[in-house]
């Protein structure tokens, strides 16, 4: 399949200036002790996107991310390598990237529609859907400068996706905006897709890439790290970013969780469970002081902190009087029915009107589901699609 961008061998240097004079002088007497320190912010980068495909690219902060899109646009220009496009290009980059603050929304419809290589005539004919898609209706004679930063974006996005390039850039689109005109951007994205059109999205909220990307790349450090499947490489990223601090603990400590283990089908510790395998989470306790019919507890969080699962004897109507020595609680689950990701255990145990917290072991252990599906959310449902003629 023929190729819409394609980087070869790109590597992309920034020269960190260490220069800090005040004067004339000091710029003459210290002429020799000027220097600077080389940043590869990308280095030997090999990526290709096929015509109509979608490509995401994630990665931690200043990873290149930004960079390699920049070169595709030819706003940067590779310090060696090179980058073929083919196609005309459309780009949605950093908030008020192409905006000019003292001109209103209208002019800069035109500006930038004229910078991306419409004559005005053309953007006559694309204005109304142009302004109808950003909502701006009652703003696009207002002052740039005058907007709020979803308005930004909402201008961007209208004016990059309805200017019908052959390939759309897009730098966190979605990391500006309400719920409701971010689907509107998915939903456009996909007529795009559909149109046969290419896609480069670089994005924080790497969820997003396995919804709409065919391909996923993750940089870091400048470098490709991981190539592939959506999926498994959105898993990866997961992975690489879990930190070891990330655990935290509190409580008065009247009872103490000795031990938290994550049980698979066998019964023997595990780190990666399947989905719909059983999963059984076993926490051993002791009790420092006698406490009166303590409430246990535990959550399955994902990697973003959002419970997937919770539950605690209080909830299942379970009483368990006075607890003075050591004890053993097992929440046993028949069927994990989580999807692909991290996942993390937390255990808690406390009083029964919650104002009282003994002892909660926060995002404690994490583990890996593998799933066969290709279903993309937090849970597997079992669903059949039928066809009626």
């Amino acid at each position: 399949m023929a190729k819409a961008v394609e980087a070869i061998n790109v590597s992309k240097m920034f020269k960190l200036h260490h220069e800090n004079v005040r004067s004339l002088k000091e710029k003459v007497l210290f002429f020799h002790k000027r220097g600077y320190e080389e940043f590869w912010a990308l280095k030997d980068v090999n990526v290709s996107v096929d015509q109509g495909e979608t490509l995401g690219i994630i990665g931690a902060n200043g990873s290149g991310k930004s960079t390699l899109l920049k070169c595709m646009t030819r706003i940067l220009y590779p310090t060696s390598g090179r980058i073929e496009t083919s196609g005309s290009i459309a780009a949605l980059l950093e908030l008020g990237a192409g905006f000019q603050p003292d001109l209103t929304g209208r002019e800069n419809i035109y500006l930038n529609a004229s910078i991306l290589g419409f004559s005005k005539k053309e953007v006559d004919r694309r204005f109304d859907d142009i302004v109808a898609f950003s909502e701006l209706e009652r703003f696009i004679d207002n002052h740039v400068r005058n907007y709020s930063s979803g308005m930004y974006i909402r201008l961007g996005f209208a004016v990059a996706i309805n200017v019908d390039p052959d390939i759309l850039l897009v730098d966190e689109v979605l990391a500006v905006g309400d719920e409701a005109f971010q689907r509107k951007c998915l939903d456009r994205i996909d007529d795009f897709r559909s149109q046969g059109k290419t896609i480069v999205f670089v994005t924080h909220n790497v969820e997003i890439t396995r919804e709409i990307c065919s391909k996923v790349v993750m940089l870091e450090h400048g470098k490709v790290v991981k190539e592939g499947n959506p999926r498994d490489v959105v898993n990866y990223y997961h992975q690489a970013m879990e930190t070891e601090d990330e655990a935290s603990e509190r409580g008065n400590r009247k009872i103490v969780f000795t031990s938290v283990e994550v049980l698979d089908k066998e019964g023997k510790e595990a780190t990666e469970i399947k989905t719909g395998d059983p999963m059984k989470v076993r926490v051993r306790f002791k009790a420092n002081d006698p406490v009166d019919d303590p409430v246990f507890g535990f959550s399955l969080d994902d990697y973003r902190g959002f419970a997937a699962y919770g539950t605690n004897t209080a909830l299942r109507g379970l009483e368990l009087g006075r607890v003075s020595t050591e004890g053993e609680i097992e929440f046993d689950m028949s069927s994990l029915p989580m999807l692909d990701g991290r996942y993390m255990v937390s255990v808690a145990c406390h009083s029964r009107d919650g104002n009282t917290v003994y002892h909660w072991l926060d995002k404690h252990i994490p583990f890996d589901v593998h799933s066969e599906s290709s279903d993309v959310g937090l849970l597997y449902i079992p669903c059949e699609i039928k066809i009626n003629p």
